[in-house]
């Protein structure tokens, strides 16, 4: 007995030796292993973002001037058309014949007004001889008035004629994408009030977006440095826009205009850029995020976004120390620049700033460091949301 209660004895001292010596394994884990680098540290100029909508430079309803019923349409719906191409013809044999009755009434106007030019003629030279009275002459006066007045009434009855024949086939009032026909061959068409189809001009195209009023103070002492007026023109300030999160391509363009009040509801300004369009890639209707330069050139400190980490209400960075622990310092985050995060200020640009496995780190912690260089330019980039962007301003606030 006393031979098992020593032997039990010995596995429990044993049992908890072992237990001891895994939870000291456990407790000193190697330190994790982390990628290092410097801040990339470069003269930048700030762009502003706005979300933004496409619109039409120019933008017209076609309805005719006169009415008939719909003899032809002349197009292809959707198609490019020219200005001066023929759109539309009503059916012209109801003009025509109106054409014709002023004609003829012009050419009896012409013939009375000769006949009475001649008798007023004839009855001046009797009075002159005596063998006519002043009011017979007073009356042929009359009908020579008479007469001068109805052949300009005839006149302008046959300029009238023409117009309505001319209307009768509608042409493209300037060059753009028509729509497709919105009514069809022998329906009746009532002058002024029936739209046929609508033209938008695409080349060049318009881009409208809403600043806040800090910008605009910016903007517009910015516009003063160049010599020109916000209101007048857009101040002439360069801009980009890109199509969609996650597309790369930048059209270029020029601001060229700016209402000439706030919205006291939102304080902000409505402005429009305008883009050159030769290959009609941009559409009406279209989102997009357009770039303004914010400042000027000056030197940032960037880093990637991977980097940063939320503590609470703040961003921080992990900071390797000489004895490879780290460190938190609170940053605050700017706009988005060449692939990396504008820091305003918590860094130097002299740090060793942990860039890749922060999650695996905490403040005080020893690391086992790997470091890396920054290229310039971050090429595993993708372009941040509206939203992200919000957040990111908000946060650095």
């Amino acid at each position: 007995m006393q031979f098992r209660h020593s032997t039990l004895k010995h596995l429990v001292l044993v049992f908890a030796a072992l237990s001891a010596g895994a939870a000291q394994a456990q407790e000193t884990p190697p330190p994790p292993q982390v990628s290092v680098a410097k801040p990339v540290v470069r003269d930048v100029v700030d762009d502003d973002d706005f979300i933004g909508r496409f619109q039409p430079s120019e933008q017209v309803s076609i309805r005719s001037r006169v009415g008939g019923y719909l003899q032809s349409v002349n197009f292809k719906d959707g198609q490019l058309v020219k200005q001066g191409d023929e759109l539309f013809e009503i059916d012209q044999r109801p003009f025509i014949t109106a054409y014709n009755e002023a004609t003829a009434q012009l050419a009896v106007a012409r013939s009375t007004l000769t006949y009475a030019q001649s008798e007023f003629d004839r009855v001046n030279t009797l009075v002159k001889s005596g063998s006519q009275t002043v009011s017979t002459l007073d009356d042929r006066r009359r009908e020579l008035q008479s007469a001068q007045a109805n052949l300009q009434g005839s006149e302008a009855s046959v300029e009238r004629a023409q117009l309505d024949l001319t209307y009768s086939k509608i042409t493209a009032p300037l060059s753009g994408r028509i729509n497709r026909h919105l009514i069809s061959v022998g329906n009746l068409v009532q002058a002024d009030q029936t739209e046929l189809t609508t033209i938008v001009a695409l080349d060049p195209i318009d881009f409208y977006f809403d600043i806040d009023e800090r910008r605009l103070l910016n903007y517009a002492e910015t516009a003063r440095k160049n010599g020109n007026v916000l209101q007048e023109g857009g101040g002439g300030l360069k801009v980009s826009v890109r199509l969609g999160d996650r597309d790369q391509t930048k059209f270029a363009g020029t601001l060229n205009f700016a209402e000439n009040t706030i919205d006291q509801a939102t304080g902000t300004l409505r402005v429009r850029a305008r883009f050159a369009n030769p290959d009609f890639v941009l559409q009406p209707g279209l989102f997009g995020r357009v770039e303004i330069e914010g400042s000027n050139s000056y030197t940032a400190i960037l880093i990637p976004d991977e980097a940063i980490s939320a503590d609470q209400n703040e961003r921080v960075v992990y900071v390797l120390n000489r004895d490879n622990t780290v460190t938190t310092k609170s940053v605050r985050p700017g706009p988005k620049l060449y692939g990396y995060r504008v820091i305003r200020s918590g860094l130097t640009g002299d740090e060793q700033i942990v860039v890749k496995g922060a999650v695996r780190v905490r403040p005080g912690s020893k690391v086992t460091p790997v470091t890396v260089e920054l290229p310039r330019e971050n090429p595993n980039d993708v372009p941040e949301t509206a939203q992200q962007a919000a957040s990111e301003a908000g946060a650095g606030q």
